[in-house]
């Protein structure tokens, strides 16, 4: 069989933060294969990773006025879709999220989406390379970093040019 090259993907997605009762919480989503992960989609013609997260977790999630905090990297990783070997890259950005029930994207087979304390929104990622983002998210939010966004003070927001 001869050597197949891989398709390059971009996606882009958020660790979505908000204080619950006093505590941090991140917002995980259920997604198509049972799993807990993170809201994140591909990157359109014409589009930044910035504001492709934005829309990818206000449509995964039904949230609107989302604020737009920090990257927290990209992850890559390789799978096979219809025969064809896929290299896909994903940059994540700390979000905030001060108001409205998120709502999942059940025509894309999300069926859940949860709000989650840090220690158990980490243990309840089922992917290795959304864990460790969601590990950085953590790691802003403890050092006080990731306040403004909690607050609603800064960023961009869903829906804004």
């Amino acid at each position: 069989m001869p050597n197949q090259r891989a398709r390059t993907e971009r996606s882009a997605g958020g660790v979505v933060t908000r204080r619950i009762d006093g505590a941090v919480h991140f917002l995980l989503i259920r997604d198509p294969y049972g799993k807990l992960g993170l809201p994140k989609g591909h990157v359109e013609n014409g589009e930044t990773a910035e504001d492709a997260a934005l829309r990818e977790v206000g449509e995964e999630t039904g949230l609107t006025g989302v604020v737009m905090g920090p990257s927290l990297g990209t992850t890559d990783w390789h799978f096979r879709f219809e025969g064809r070997l896929i290299h896909k890259y994903c940059q994540y950005f700390l979000m905030g999220s001060q108001s409205g029930d998120p709502e999942p994207e059940r025509e894309e087979g999300i069926t859940e989406c949860r709000w989650l304390p840090l220690d158990e929104a980490i243990a309840e990622v089922a992917y290795d390379n959304a864990r460790e983002v969601v590990r950085v998210a953590r790691q802003l939010v403890d050092s006080g970093a990731a306040d403004i966004l909690l607050d609603g003070r800064v960023g961009k927001r869903a829906g804004s040019e």
